[in-house]
């Protein structure tokens, strides 16, 4: 195998430290969380203690000042290894914190960042709605300005959103002029909302195939007044910020659902080696040894797409298409490899309480969320001016 070259010692020691958190705070109350459909508000307060919150928060707000994803890419590896998730902390650094950055005033980072670090207060995004999906021009939320110019008052309704129960800030995407003629996008607007005001609502908590210990919940705002100060950027250009950030989104389910593929052939090459069938271990058989072999060259491949892409994101130069290009292949080499892997545990496969049950079921959100294939293959295709 060739040897990697994206992590430094830095990063090996920060997997050391972050592998044994996860051994002493998540894998002994795991199936907890499970049961409960989400992990507990206190567990983000010790993600930040660990500091996950604050390594490309810049140091005058509490954060380390380390611009680079790859922190993050050993949190995806670890968490796919032992079989876990961190619930929905992932939004809150992976799409709450680019928006900050990228969009945020001197006043507006010196209010957000330190509770962001700390935990303090819990960050997620609200894009899609009922009937929209990945049609994000679509959207019927509305923002508008008061007749004394003070605040937006904020109606509408969004699905789907991960970090929903337990976020005290929603960035919510809505319109705040029509659409034009020439152009549909024209007209959303980005806000930063206190879920404690008054008319914002948290609706059903969603009962989903995966990912159980992540929060996931549907919206409604009614009348909700968001000060003026509050708004992210300038107003109408809310779509091509949401542009601009869904590469480094779509870098992190792609680096998400490789990590997990990386899991799935270690854990089915542990079960094969253990389970013994006809007086042999499973391990034994050809059919086994060329299904594991096949699954490894195409995690092999992932990786490199993987690793190229982080690459790219730390150094800025990650593209829309190539972001697309990578979310669409490694998602697709999980799908595949999974399914693979769960066939070699037989009908333990099938129980939950092995981890690759649980890792199937977590996956198949990957080709859905932050655009399904098919829109990956659209964007693609465009780039190839096709």
């Amino acid at each position: 195998m060739v040897r990697r070259t994206v992590f430094n010692e830095d990063h090996e020691a920060f997997r050391e430290t972050v592998r044994a958190f996860i051994e002493a705070e998540v894998v002994p109350v795991y199936d907890e969380w499970l049961a409960a459909g989400q992990a507990p508000r206190d567990f983000y307060y010790k993600l930040a203690e660990l500091g996950i919150f604050g390594i490309r928060v810049d140091e005058e707000y509490g954060g380390a000042g380390i611009d680079s994803y790859k922190f993050e890419a050993v949190l995806y590896e670890e968490t796919a290894r032992a079989g876990v998730t961190f619930g929905g902390s992932g939004v809150h650094v992976l799409l709450g914190l680019p928006y900050i950055k990228l969009l945020a005033t001197d006043e507006q980072k010196k209010r957000y960042l330190p509770k962001f670090v700390s935990g303090e207060e819990m960050w997620a995004i609200a894009m899609t709605e009922p009937g929209t999906g990945s049609d994000l021009a679509g959207m019927k939320t509305t923002a508008k300005l008061s007749e004394d110019g003070t605040h937006y008052v904020l109606n509408g309704a969004k699905t789907f959103i991960t970090g929903g129960v337990h976020a005290d800030r929603m960035i919510v995407c809505a319109r705040t002029s029509a659409p034009t003629a020439e152009d549909r996008r024209y007209g959303i607007s980005l806000f930063v909302v206190d879920t404690k005001a008054e008319g914002y609502s948290v609706g059903r908590k969603l009962d989903k195939l995966g990912l159980k210990t992540s929060d996931t919940a549907e919206l409604a705002f009614v009348d909700v007044k968001v000060p003026v100060e509050d708004l992210l950027g300038e107003e109408n250009k809310g779509f091509y910020y949401l542009g601009h950030n869904l590469a480094s989104e779509r870098w992190g389910i792609a680096y998400g659902a490789y990590a997990q593929a990386k899991a799935a052939v270690r854990f089915a090459k542990e079960y094969v080696q253990q389970r013994t069938v006809f007086g042999q271990p499973v391990a034994a058989f050809q059919n086994t040894k060329f299904e594991l072999a096949a699954c490894q060259a195409e995690v092999d491949a992932a990786e490199a797409v993987a690793d190229r892409a982080t690459e790219a994101l730390d150094a800025g130069e990650l593209t829309p298409a190539e972001a697309a290009s990578a979310k669409l292949f490694c998602t697709e080499v999980a799908h595949r490899v999974i399914d693979r892997c769960l066939q070699l545990h037989g009908g333990y496969g099938f129980m939950n309480e092995y981890p690759i049950a649980r890792l199937y079921a977590d996956n198949r959100v990957n080709r859905i969320y932050g655009g399904t294939s098919e829109i990956m293959k659209s964007i693609i295709a465009k780039d190839m001016g096709l």
